[in-house]
């Protein structure tokens, strides 16, 4: 494949993961702050929470080819 379309996908997977990140720790806050309304689905926002969080830092730190 040819270099010239490299750097758009490499900001664009950046700019997503950083969207990511933002977008987990904030359903994260709030998942812990307003455990007492969620009741027993706490623990499965949190888990959605966590793997937007995680997505997010991998997309950051994945080397594109």
């Amino acid at each position: 494949m040819s270099e010239e379309g490299g750097f758009g996908i490499t900001a664009a997977e950046k700019f997503f993961g950083i969207i990511l990140l933002i977008v987990g720790v904030l359903a994260t806050h709030f998942t812990l702050t307003s455990s007492n309304a969620l009741g027993i689905y706490t623990w499965f926002f949190g888990f959605l929470a966590i793997v937007l969080l995680t997505l997010g830092i991998f997309l950051i730190i994945a080397k594109a080819e």
